[in-house]
């Protein structure tokens, strides 16, 4: 059965067929989700859907992008929110220049906050990086976040800095971008890491695969992930399952 180890199924992408899409999925293969927090909203929005769905589980955080909106009140609330039973990690948390916003500061500022929760309430960390390389992993040397371990969500880097996650202990996330034809460095990366340091990801309802992109995507669009790792791997599609839902099963200290 697949693991989903990043997803956004509160989005309003989803309004319409939300229930009978995630109820399809214990009978098409999909054994578990997380449902990751972009905000304090999304957040909410996500412990929502870990107490309606027996096989979804949360993370609970602040996107660099949403960072503008906390303060020490709502970060107190956050700790909270991260101790509740079904929630597995704290994040989606980091950096992000693409859209450069808030200020810099203020994403840095922020990220080393929810690295520093993330450590008082003894869980792991789901990192956001774009166009951030430096100093995403200078600050997650500074805070030594290779002791609460985590994920690198949407790896969009090359095999030196994979190196450096993975000497770390992090996971590396692999989604639909794994099948477009421009992603020579994921392939290489893929090629290169260890399969037992690979979860797989959708961040749906964004970065569907070939045949979809530019579509909605769901986890039901994971099969399409799988081939490409096995082609890449040269192993069996049924190993690649195997071993990626156990690394899920790892990342987020659940029962094997």
């Amino acid at each position: 059965m697949i693991f989903d180890t990043h997803a956004h199924y509160d989005d309003e992408a989803f309004d319409e067929d939300r229930d009978q899409l995630l109820s399809s999925f214990p009978t098409n293969g999909i054994q578990a989700v997380v449902n990751i927090g972009a905000s304090i909203q999304t957040t909410k929005s996500t412990l929502e859907l870990t107490r309606r769905y027996a096989f979804v589980y949360g993370a609970a955080g602040v996107h660099p992008n949403e960072t503008g909106e906390l303060n020490d009140h709502l970060l107190d609330w956050l700790k909270d929110m991260a101790r509740q039973p079904k929630v597995v990690a704290v994040g989606e948390i980091g950096l992000d220049y693409y859209w450069d916003e808030p200020d810099r500061e203020i994403q840095k500022h922020w990220f080393v906050r929810q690295l520093r929760l993330a450590r008082e309430v003894g869980l792991p960390v789901v990192i956001h990086s774009r166009d951030a390389a430096k100093d995403t992993l200078d600050i997650m040397k500074e805070q030594r976040a290779g002791d609460m371990g985590g994920v690198i969500h949407c790896f969009s880097y090359g095999v030196e800095l994979a190196r450096e996650y993975l000497s770390m202990g992090f996971y590396i996330g692999v989604g639909g971008v794994l099948t477009f034809k421009n992603a020579k460095k994921l392939k290489e990366v893929v090629e290169y890491m260890p399969m037992e340091r690979l979860v797989l990801e959708t961040d749906c309802p964004y970065l569907a695969p070939v045949p979809f992109r530019g579509k909605r995507n769901s986890s039901l669009n994971l099969p399409y992930v799988v081939q490409a790792v096995s082609q890449i791997k040269r192993i069996p599609e049924e190993e690649v399952i195997r071993i990626t839902n156990e690394n899920a099963k790892k990342l987020y200290g659940l029962p094997l």
